[in-house]
């Protein structure tokens, strides 16, 4: 299926290491790479270079497109320049160019992928359009050397899903959101209860002395016997109880009830997933990335969780868990190391799914015009 939206040819394998510039502008943060992936598939990351829009977008308490995009617009050359130089390269020292292609904030994503384009064109060098959550999938690999196949939690501020990954391109998905994101939550609940922007790091900092068994807060999907989330409840019933919050420590309270229920969730769908996984695979290893990935409670909950089902646990450095263009680099490496690189007319795709086929097959969500969500 992704042949088909993506045209790609197959050329040899590549048998000495090969360096990639990555681009990452799919959202609010414009970010360039350069990473070196060795045969044996190693990845050092040569230079990271992150322009966080944070302060453009706080007065509007989220991510508004148009002012992202022109961002993206104003930034991305001298953020390619930085990341060049900090690597100690210039264009002849790449064997290749890898730009995330979606999903994303369109506008955002053209930019990324176009500059990546005339860099390939100018360069002659080959180009990898990027699934951007392709590129958190394999993430952790650029803090360790991880083996396929492993379990995922892709868990972000716009994705929540499960998947089994046996190898770049090669990904089946095992539960998705039915609504909202975990990270989606966080920012919203956060900005209901005045928290400020960006909501999950400051929830997070809010819930340090909060006492959550104060609120009951609502648990999802109980009865279903498979992988899916739902967070959308937790979203409405603890942004109510938000507008009830008269102290600090009734803040701190209700951000420490919202983050324990955020990690119960993912924990208890994770550790279902776990156990349907674990009678396939004696290589048990379970990987949590995304920007969630970062909240320390999340990370804790869910390392005790593998450990009772005899899973190695593993996430990617703080670093390289929010948007990088280190991780898109490294998925496009790895794309170029198997011969798979994208026509120069490549779209930017809104909608993306890692598991398409599934996507189409069995929609959670409506596919709509912009194509299947998750």
């Amino acid at each position: 299926m992704e042949a088909d939206l993506i045209s790609e040819n197959r050329a040899a394998k590549p048998v000495s290491s090969l360096t990639v510039l990555g681009l990452e502008t799919s959202c609010d943060e414009t970010a360039a790479s350069v990473v070196r992936l060795t045969p044996d598939g190693e990845a050092t990351v040569l230079s990271s270079i992150v322009h966080s829009q944070i302060d453009d977008h706080a007065a509007y308490g989220g991510v508004v497109p148009e002012i992202a995009a022109r961002s993206h617009v104003e930034m991305i050359d001298g953020v390619v320049r930085r990341a060049m130089t900090e690597a100690g390269l210039g264009y002849d020292g790449l064997d290749g160019v890898a730009a995330t292609a979606g999903p994303g904030l369109v506008g955002g994503v053209m930019v990324g992928l176009g500059f990546g384009k005339a860099v390939a064109l100018a360069r002659g060098l080959p180009l990898v359009a990027v699934n951007h959550l392709e590129g958190h999938a394999v993430s952790a690999r650029l803090g360790a050397k991880v083996a396929y196949p492993f379990l995922l939690l892709l868990v972000s501020g716009g994705h929540c899903q499960l998947l089994e990954v046996r190898g770049i391109g090669n990904m089946s998905r095992l539960g998705t959101t039915i609504d909202d994101a975990a990270g989606e939550a966080f920012d919203k609940i956060a900005k209901a209860m005045g928290l400020g922007y960006p909501g999950g790091p400051a929830l997070e900092r809010a819930a340090e002395g909060g006492d959550g068994s104060r609120f009951d807060l609502p648990r999802a999907l109980l009865g279903r016997k498979d992988c899916d989330f739902s967070f959308s409840g937790l979203k409405t019933a603890a942004s109510r109880l938000a507008q009830t919050c008269e102290t600090d420590q009734d803040r701190a309270d209700l951000a420490d009830a919202v983050q324990s229920a955020i990690a119960r969730q993912l924990a208890e769908r994770s550790d279902r997933a776990m156990a349907d996984y674990a009678e396939k695979h004696d290589h048990r290893l379970f990987v949590v990335a995304g920007g969630v990935a970062a909240n320390r409670t999340v990370r804790r909950v869910l390392e005790a969780t593998a450990a009772k089902r005899g899973f190695g646990f593993l996430a990617p450095p703080m670093a390289y868990c929010t948007d990088n263009a280190a991780m898109i680099a490294l998925a496009g490496a790895e794309r170029l190391q198997l011969g798979l690189v994208s026509d120069i007319d490549a779209p930017a795709r809104p909608r993306w799914p890692l598991d398409e086929a599934r996507a189409l097959a069995d929609p959670v969500h409506p596919t709509g015009r912009k194509g299947a969500k998750a």
